[in-house]
């Protein structure tokens, strides 16, 4: 899907830097410094036969490549439609290395008869992987009676676009789309923004103190409590947030910040449109 040209840049967005985790580097960080991100996984796509060939790869072959690279687990590694090249994954980021471990490229790989975009498409798969672990128990959730769409928005209490995302949420509601919040301070733990998530979480009424918390209302519930803040940190670094509110979409699409609740609507509709051609 293409993301349409009115979504935002994000408030508090922070660069990313991919670093590959090959032959002695470090390992890629998403959310370091940064501010600002249903769920089943979905195959990729009926590939031509000769590439479901070439993406076969038995596990034998699949150890020796990560025999050579530093850290690599079978687990971390795919094979590609590419010969001698194969998909490296850490949490929700891919990139590539060569069956000698040598060497490592940061880039995506797109099948020339239709421009289809493999590895997005596997960055999708991955995002709805991590997030299908996620019960939705742990979440704090606005929905309509009939929801149509769902996204699940990792959100930081204190970040401006978070907040006027949260002050729309009964448009988005009323549009029927289902808002599915995850925490994501983006200054991590031992802030005041943490401590603020950790008490919408210890309170009676979840869905009222995140929406006094974004009003910027101080909050009386402890923060002592046991709550999820830490882990959805943790998966929102996996997924490779860049900022705040990081949105994925029923089919893994990673928006890259705000929209308002019509244009989040035609997002939503265009991405489930069957394809054309």
């Amino acid at each position: 899907m293409k993301i349409p040209s009115y979504v935002l840049p994000v408030a508090c967005a922070g660069l990313i830097t991919a670093v590959l985790a090959i032959a002695g580097t470090t390992a890629h960080d998403p959310a370091a410094g940064s501010g600002a991100a249903p769920m089943s996984a979905a195959p990729m796509g009926a590939a031509p036969a000769d590439e479901a060939a070439s993406s076969a790869a038995s596990d034998a072959q699949l150890a020796a490549v990560a025999a050579h690279v530093p850290g690599a687990k079978v687990s971390d590694l795919h094979a590609t439609p590419v010969p001698g090249i194969y998909e490296y994954r850490q949490g929700a980021d891919v990139v590539y290395v060569t069956a000698d471990g040598r060497y490592g490229i940061s880039g995506d790989i797109y099948r020339m008869a239709d421009k289809e975009n493999l590895t997005e498409a596997r960055r999708r798969e991955l995002r709805l992987a991590l997030l299908n672990a996620v019960p939705e128990s742990s979440m704090v959730v606005f929905a309509p009676p009939a929801p149509k769409y769902t996204i699940t928005v990792f959100t930081d209490v204190d970040c401006t676009y978070c907040r006027a995302l949260h002050k729309q949420i009964g448009e988005y509601n009323r549009l029927g789309v289902k808002v599915r919040y995850l925490f994501f301070p983006r200054g991590g733990p031992n802030t005041e923004s943490w401590t603020k998530a950790e008490q919408v979480w210890c309170s009676a009424d979840r869905r009222g103190a995140l929406t006094q918390a974004k009003l910027g209302t101080p909050l009386k519930a402890t923060s002592d409590c046991a709550n999820p803040v830490a882990q959805e940190y943790a998966l929102g670094r996996k997924i490779g947030l860049t900022g705040t509110p990081g949105i994925v979409t029923e089919k893994g699409t990673l928006l890259p910040g705000y929209a308002p609740p019509d244009q989040m609507l035609q997002a939503l509709q265009q991405e489930a449109a069957p394809a054309k051609g």
